[in-house]
């Protein structure tokens, strides 16, 4: 790898590293508005490691639902990240105690970067600059918001009870680029609209999630293309790749 390629990898994964990490404040704030101490939040982080699942989690028990729809909910949005495993799987090719790092640093940022790259091997470098990246600012920022957020008293004070929900959506909003994602909003909207009034909290929303697998499931595979990276083939990875 030359070494201005391998400055810009770097650049660019400290980058979205540093960024997506920032975002972590909100949640340890949130964490303690929903009722979680500053060690359950900033421990949600460290294990859990994920950020849509994480928001899911607090806004569930912020708003009065049960543990067991809060995990539920959080678990069906982190499936995402085994599916990203099947596609940095091929780019990485660890084993051993490697395997459970690099299956804790798959999120969305670290994928993106690895699949964006030409070759194997900067892929490589930029899955587990941006995953570690992220993981350390994430939850640094996360123990800052957590303390903040403590420090501020009651919540609905500061309109924090109704800040899990609006956080979401910015993390929604940005993906809802194609087709598919809008129609699939429309009917998640839908069914939490017509659904929340009878079920108990934390239901609703399973029921939007479910609704979103079915949608996905019945388009047969199809994706359209990305905007702005390129799908990558094999021939282009196996460039570079020690024998």
């Amino acid at each position: 790898m030359e070494p201005s390629t391998r400055k810009a990898v770097l650049r660019q994964s400290l980058s979205v590293g540093i960024a997506t990490g920032a975002y972590g404040i909100s949640f340890g704030a949130l964490g303690v508005a929903s009722g979680l101490s500053i060690l359950q939040t900033v421990a949600l982080s460290a294990l859990l490691f994920s950020g849509g699942s994480q928001f899911a989690l607090v806004g569930i028990l912020g708003a009065g639902g049960t543990g067991s729809a809060a995990v539920a909910t959080s678990t069906l949005l982190g499936v995402r990240n085994g599916l990203y495993g099947l596609q940095t799987s091929r780019i990485l090719h660890v084993r051993g105690l490697r395997r459970l790092l690099a299956a804790q640093v798959t999120i969305d940022e670290s994928t993106a970067v690895a699949v964006g790259q030409e070759h194997r091997a900067e892929g490589r470098l930029g899955f587990w600059v941006t995953g570690i990246a992220v993981y350390v600012f994430w939850n640094l920022m996360t123990l800052i918001g957590a303390l903040a957020g403590n420090a501020l008293g009651d919540p609905q004070r500061w309109g924090l009870d109704a800040a899990a929900a609006a956080a979401f959506t910015a993390l929604l909003w940005p993906r809802l680029r194609s087709r598919d994602a809008a129609a699939t909003m429309v009917l998640a909207v839908a069914i939490a609209l017509l659904t929340s009034p009878l079920l108990p909290v934390g239901v609703p929303v399973i029921l939007t999630v479910l609704a979103a697998v079915v949608i996905g499931l019945s388009g047969g595979g199809r994706h359209e293309p990305p905007t702005e990276d390129p799908e990558l083939d094999d021939d282009e990875f196996r460039e570079g790749v020690p024998s």
